[in-house]
């Protein structure tokens, strides 16, 4: 069975776009996902089509109005396979995560709200948003840009949708490590050349060199990532191995 999106927005036109090229586009093709868009507009009841008005308590900005959304998102849920989860798209929601990715792959339909202007009239978000997910601690002009970002983890997970599965199984973040480095041919080139190990042909060699490598760059780069994480005994050592090294170059560093 596909997997079925519904996204709401006042510019349908932004998440049409990811139907011309890349992961998305193929799942659409292959009909391992199924993807609608609601527009509140078409839900207005006057003839300028209004969906939004100014705050109550003044301020600036307007709000998007509850009526055309709550009309939107029962167009929406009567198109849906089954009962779907509502997520709205906004900054303080929680961080849309990797795990996040993988478990909405597995479920029949999904709906995405995306917000504009200074927002949704906090009735429809209290009555009719099950979950609220962010993309980062950063604010955009809507929610149209965040909502691909997520349909797009999420496709990758839906089962057809990559050429090769290896490539979900060696994503940075799957595991709760950044990626290792990659290199293709040529083996020289004027930057540099490709390390002797991804060339021996030892798959238990290679293995364990982009594993440390994998370990390397999070504990350098994303720390945080390697918190109240249950380490392997290999891993342990490797990790070892990162500290021994950090604290040997900072010492030469002093010393400098």
């Amino acid at each position: 069975m596909a997997m079925w999106l519904g996204i709401i927005s006042v510019l349908p036109e932004l998440i049409d776009a990811a139907r011309s090229g890349g992961v998305f586009a193929r799942a659409l093709e292959a009909g391992s996902l199924q993807l609608q868009t609601f527009n509140p507009r078409d839900f207005a009841k006057d003839k300028h089509r209004t969906i939004d008005d100014r705050p109550y308590g003044g301020g600036a900005g307007m709000v998007m109005m509850t009526a055309p959304l709550v009309s939107a998102l029962e167009a929406a849920r009567a198109a849906a396979p089954d009962t779907p989860k509502v997520v709205l798209m906004d900054p303080q929601g929680e961080v849309f995560q990797q795990a996040t990715a993988v478990q909405e792959s597995q479920t029949g339909s999904l709906i995405i709200v995306c917000g504009r202007y200074e927002g949704l009239d906090q009735r429809f978000v209290d009555h009719y948003v099950d979950e609220r997910w962010s993309i980062g601690d950063y604010v955009l002009s809507g929610g149209e840009l965040a909502a691909l970002v997520v349909c797009d983890a999420i496709a990758r997970h839906i089962p057809g949708t990559l050429g090769n599965s290896l490539s979900i199984i060696d994503e940075s973040h799957l595991d709760g490590t950044l990626d290792y480095p990659h290199y293709t041919r040529p083996v020289d080139t004027a930057e540099g050349s490709v390390p002797d190990v991804l060339l021996s042909g030892d798959h238990q060699r290679i293995f364990e060199y982009r594993r440390r490598e994998a370990l390397q760059r999070t504990f350098h780069q994303r720390p945080d990532m390697l918190i109240r994480r249950v380490f392997s005994d290999a891993d342990r050592k490797l990790l070892t191995a990162c500290f021994a090294a950090s604290k040997e170059q900072q010492n030469t560093t002093k010393k400098q």
